[in-house]
């Protein structure tokens, strides 16, 4: 949606930024950072916490509305002025303000909150904070974020970020960014880390385990490992390609976006691994101590440039994170001697083939936004589109779309005029992506 057009909105107006996400998010302002701090005691998951969020108005305002579950809230103050009038209900913290601002004004939102976080329920389960055994996993997909802090829980809306961390000694933190500050008392830790490229609000992250730090040598970027001693070995193992697949994908995609990239293994068996903006996080049961796990390891690094990135606006363009995740997965085994792209295609496309024609890709519905065809859809279209354009003018379309919208948010539309530039695929783009039958794969 354009700024003119959010400007048409009354002050008093509510609409869902994304009906995929009811409840979630607000026009009427943008974030432009987010100071957290944090003062978590693992043992009794007890938070004590306060933020400080910059943002401007997009229109007259009298009422900003920050989303945040399940924690409570002590104190707001407003462009530092006197502790500003508030209340919470519904997964809403609404703040009321002294006085009406302008489209254009610069508003300082300074809360103070504490409780005992938990995940957010949603239709695809559980997300946000968690604990686990023994320390804490965030994963903020999609609607997490509030869990932890208030927020404008919009992917479109993204932010730059300074997290503040305070545990017990035993425990390492791991947040976005980079480790910009680390200061040990008697007995508690304060991690402090800075993410200066711009992210969305469900990437942000916190992990706090008994872990250990390794690094991975053999890449350009600082590759680091955090797990538990007792999975040091296994872990080494699992990733040891890591290095590799990032040369690589640098040289599909272009280059690596962010800082560093670091992978947490947690001493927990999670479900599915998990992507955030400069960092990945496996499960025990992830780690076999073999390199059996390639294709998992090389979609989530994927995800750093089609995800992190370049990130949705609206979570019905999901394909535009799987898709390019899994497809992704396949040009790394045909890079690193595996089976090729085209075969894995043509066999991927053989099991679609037979499962239900009721999926439209640019548009799943919420209830299948996860769905696996989503992902093999969206790796077949874009073979095919590969197969259409020939693989010079493919890739360059590829990695001129990871770098005209470095940092930016990305939508089917924008994907599709970037491809209609390097050659003649529209038609193709939108039977893949805009009709439910199962399209032909070109010829090989």
């Amino acid at each position: 949606m354009e700024m003119s057009q959010r400007a048409q909105r009354g002050p008093h107006d509510v609409q869902d930024p994304d009906p995929y996400l009811p409840g979630h998010g607000d026009l009427a302002f943008e974030v432009e950072s987010y100071e957290i701090r944090l003062d978590y005691r693992v043992s009794s998951n007890r938070l004590d916490a306060w933020v400080e969020i910059v943002a401007v108005a997009n229109q007259v305002m009298t009422l900003i509305r920050l989303d945040l579950h399940g924690l409570e809230v002590s104190k707001v103050r407003v462009n530092g002025n006197r502790p500003a009038r508030y209340s919470s209900r519904g997964g809403k913290l609404r703040i009321r303000l002294a006085a009406a601002v302008a489209r254009g004004d610069r508003l300082v939102i300074v809360v103070r909150y504490g409780g005992q976080p938990g995940p957010v329920p949603s239709i695809w389960g559980d997300v946000g904070w968690e604990e686990l055994s023994d320390g804490v996993i965030v994963a903020g997909q999609p609607g997490g974020a509030p869990s932890w802090f208030p927020c404008n829980d919009r992917p479109d809306s993204k932010a730059t970020y300074r997290m503040s961390v305070t545990t017990e000694s035993a425990y390492a933190v791991l947040a976005n960014g980079l480790l910009v500050g680390r200061r040990r008392g008697a007995s508690r830790t304060t991690w402090t880390y800075e993410q200066s490229q711009p992210m969305a609000t469900y990437l942000a992250t916190v992990q706090i385990g008994r872990y250990e730090r390794r690094t991975l040598a053999g890449s350009a970027v600082p590759v680091g490992l955090l797990a538990p001693p007792k999975l040091q070995n296994a872990a080494m193992a699992a990733f040891a390609l890591q290095p590799a697949m990032l040369r690589v994908f640098a040289d599909l995609f272009g280059p690596y976006p962010f800082d560093e990239y670091t992978v947490v293994v947690t001493p927990d068996d999670l479900e599915i691994p998990l992507e955030a903006q400069g960092l990945a996080v496996f499960g025990a049961n992830h780690i076999d101590g073999r390199l059996g796990l390639e294709r998992l390891v090389a979609h989530e690094l994927a995800h750093q440039w089609f995800g992190n990135s370049l990130t949705l606006g609206h979570l019905s363009d999901i394909w535009l994170h799987e898709g390019f995740a899994c497809y992704a997965e396949w040009l790394w085994s045909e890079r690193s001697g595996g089976r090729s792209a085209d075969a894995l295609a043509r066999r991927h496309h053989r099991r679609l083939a037979g499962a239900a024609q009721d999926l439209l890709l640019a548009d799943p519905g919420p209830a299948a936004v996860f769905d696996d065809r989503v992902y093999k859809r969206g790796a077949l279209a874009l073979h095919a589109l590969r197969l259409a354009l020939g693989d010079d003018a493919f890739f360059a379309m590829i990695r001129a779309w990871a770098s005209e919208h470095r940092f930016g948010t990305v939508s089917t539309k924008l994907f599709e005029e970037h491809a209609a530039r390097y050659g003649r695929a529209g038609a193709l783009l939108r039977r893949w992506l805009h009709g439910m039958p199962l399209p032909d794969l070109p010829p090989a």
